[in-house]
């Protein structure tokens, strides 16, 4: 954005930086690679910032995917100053009074002022990359050492606290168990506010990894699912809204024809009058037809969806004969493609998935399955950390 004395200020694309604008988006959205490993790749190819005096940083990365302003919609009045409500530990020592005002809280969305800019990424890349960002708050790997498969994914039924991983040492091997935050008595003064039992991290684990290779093993909730979301991006296609603003315009340039030649019959226009714009209404409607053939030429193509049909029934056939020899890195990556949580009962456990299981009918012999997730059992036997069901 520039301001001189002479002209208000305006957005100016540099192309220069638009590039590595572009380039961040897609390593971010295209490659998988995390900020952290965007900013050191930047700084090992020495790309300059945009002050060309500072190295590339994680929250310079972070600030530049958030930025609205690349999908096209710069935004004023994001933030606002607020009295400090986080009192740290310095803070404290000075009797928790804050020296000054904070401006780091964010104001609702509906506050904000949008002004359009030159675009430099496409909206769906930019909404990858915010669905990408939402995603790491959950699945972010921080200190740990050794990943585990349902990392971020587990909650708890009964308090709606995460569960984290932890362990026990016996006398021949070290067993991990997934437990509850909120049933851990040295968190809180008043103790522990969930009785949910610690579970074996491997059964766990197993169960929900088995669970979901056996609904991807049916093509047929696969293909439900792909025509449910095919006829839902065919109605929240923007063609469709344009094919609908092309049959309105249409039918008003043909009324306004049909007026036309009423007023020359009844004596209110004369033939030159008539024959001077005749042709203009025409010469629209000819455009207007020629674009809704073109709009129905790329509705009817159906080679994008016969080959992604295809491209998933090969990878069907593939994840059944890995399925057991996948690192585990890979597991949580088709896992997360599918699952949204895992929630931890009791004695059941509810997993939350894209895949659409069809409810069980009147005249149904299946057993009957929730509409968003698949649930099952836990295993009655007892174990370290976890007392013997009774």
């Amino acid at each position: 954005m520039r301001k001189s004395d002479s002209s208000a200020a305006y957005y100016e694309v540099i192309e220069s930086e638009a590039q590595v604008v572009r380039m961040v988006f897609e390593i971010y959205t295209q490659q998988g690679l995390s900020i952290n490993s965007i900013a050191r790749l930047l700084n090992e190819r020495q790309i300059p910032t945009r002050t060309a005096t500072t190295r590339w940083e994680r929250s310079t990365v972070w600030g530049l995917l958030r930025n609205p302003a690349y999908r096209g919609r710069a935004c004023y009045g994001k933030t606002e100053l607020r009295p400090r409500q986080r009192i740290t530990r310095p803070l404290r020592q000075r009797h928790g009074v804050a020296s000054r005002d904070s401006a780091s809280h964010e104001r609702p969305r509906e506050d904000w002022i949008e002004v359009p800019v030159p675009a430099l990424v496409s909206e769906e890349m930019f909404a990858l990359a915010q669905e990408q960002l939402e995603k790491n708050k959950h699945h972010s790997p921080r200190r740990t050492i050794e990943p585990t498969l349902l990392q971020g994914m587990l909650v708890c039924e009964q308090c709606g606290y995460a569960l984290y991983r932890t362990s026990t040492r016996t006398c021949k091997q070290t067993l991990h168990y997934y437990r509850c935050l909120g049933s851990d008595g040295y968190r809180r003064l008043r103790g522990p506010v969930c009785a949910n039992r610690p579970l074996r991290q491997d059964a766990l684990d197993e169960f929900v990894w088995k669970e979901i290779i056996r609904l991807l093993e049916d093509p047929r909730l696969v293909q439900s699912e792909i025509d449910r979301r095919r006829e839902t991006a065919r109605n929240a296609d923007p063609l469709r809204k344009r094919d609908e603003e092309l049959r309105r315009e249409k039918a008003r340039l043909e009324k306004s024809s049909e007026r036309l030649i009423t007023a020359y019959q009844e004596g209110l226009l004369t033939l030159p009058q008539l024959r001077h714009r005749i042709p203009e209404l025409r010469k629209q409607l000819q455009a207007i037809e020629s674009e809704l053939q073109s709009l129905e030429l790329d509705e009817a193509d159906q080679s994008k969806y016969l080959q992604l049909a295809d491209s998933l029934g090969t990878f069907r056939r593939k994840l059944r004969l890995r399925a057991e020899m996948l690192d585990i890195q890979v597991r949580q990556q088709i896992l997360r493609l599918l699952v949204k949580e895992v929630l931890v009962g009791t004695n059941t456990i509810t997993i939350r998935h894209s895949i659409p299981v069809p409810a069980s009918g009147p005249g149904s012999s299946d057993p009957p399955q929730p509409p968003c997730g698949a649930s099952g059992a836990l295993p009655a036997s007892g174990y370290l950390l976890r007392k013997r069901a009774s």
